[in-house]
């Protein structure tokens, strides 16, 4: 069984993605920083190892989209909350390890994707903890059922992610692998720079 590696991405239209980076830089130069750090991540981290799949949102619009690159497969996000959308991927996909990662983590390597594969080689689930509290990636090995109140009750955009979003897991052995910063403000993205 092959991992499968699921990027959530948004068409980088302004005013749909990055706002909050939005209110210090400009909501288009927001837009523009994404579509750009979207193209770079993928560059970087596509490897044999894994299938590489584009989870898209808005659905109709991601699944037809120019901005992504033709060679990926696409699935829709669909309706609901962000654990609500992740909690689909995990139900949906082939048999096998998943690992979801956000699209605004510019440290993401294929070193760091083959980190946690490899962690859930011994549990069940693996996080990728951010320094804000939440995760730039959640993975499942997927051997045993989902947990059918996976993500359920997250305060997302807290420094209880994380946290909230493992005591959906119960029962379920969980490793962490490096730390890594997304970027959702201008002191986010400096702070890469330095």
């Amino acid at each position: 069984m092959k991992p499968t590696l699921v990027i959530m991405v948004k068409e980088p239209h302004p005013g749909r993605v990055k706002t909050r980076l939005g209110r210090d830089i400009g909501l288009t130069s927001s837009a523009w920083w994404f579509r750009h750090q979207v193209a770079a991540l993928l560059r970087r981290i596509e490897d044999p190892r894994w299938e590489t799949v584009l989870a898209v949102a808005p659905d109709v619009e991601g699944l037809k989209s120019r901005v992504w690159p033709e060679h990926l497969p696409r699935l829709p996000q669909g309706p609901g909350n962000l654990g609500d959308r992740m909690a689909r991927v995990f139900r949906t996909m082939p048999k096998g390890p998943v690992c979801i990662i956000g699209a605004d983590i510019p440290g993401i390597t294929r070193a760091r994707v083959g980190e946690a594969f490899k962690a859930l080689g011994n549990h069940d689930a693996v996080f990728g903890p951010a320094p804000d509290g939440g995760y730039w990636l959640v993975g499942m090995k997927r051997q045993r059922p989902v947990p059918p109140q996976l993500f359920e009750g997250v305060r997302w955009s807290t420094d209880t992610a994380l946290a909230d979003s493992a005591a959906t897991m119960k029962g379920l052995s969980i490793a962490h692998v490096a730390t890594l910063r997304d970027v959702d403000t201008l002191a986010d993205l400096k702070s890469l720079s330095r």
